[in-house]
């Protein structure tokens, strides 16, 4: 007498697909139906195949709504980079003779003088370059 061939239930297709989504691995998903992972592989291939995108895809709307309502900066520069190939800068790199690295540019000094005047009457400040106090 061989075995009785396994019938997976709806309930077990359901928890495999959202394992399979959630991106838990083939080998630990088959420990919850109870079978070998060529089994699960065989009996589960369109909800092991499916769960992936339709996550993806319930992800990517997630982010989409995020990058479109005001205020969240984050997700609307995260979908430009990710989706839209925006880049912050591009590198560029320019070296000395025989390829030696150039030394850092020196910022120029930059001073601002405020004067307080004790009668509560606006100053104008002052800017001077190159001066230091």
């Amino acid at each position: 007498m061989g075995r009785k061939a396994f019938a997976p239930t709806y309930e077990q297709r359901r928890i495999v697909k959202a394992m399979a989504g959630y991106g838990v691995p083939h080998d630990d998903i088959a420990l919850v139906p109870k079978c070998s992972p060529p089994t699960l592989r065989k009996c589960f291939r369109h909800e092991l195949y499916t769960a992936t995108v339709e996550a993806n895809a319930r992800v990517a709307q997630t982010l989409y709504q995020q990058a479109t309502t005001p205020g969240n900066i984050a997700a609307t520069i995260f979908w430009l980079k990710a989706r839209a190939g925006w880049r912050e800068k591009h590198a560029v790199e320019v070296g000395g003779p025989g390829g030696a690295p150039l030394p850092a540019p020196v910022a120029p000094l930059v001073v601002i003088r405020r004067f307080i005047d004790p009668r509560g009457n606006d100053v104008e400040p002052q800017l001077l370059e190159g001066e230091a106090e």
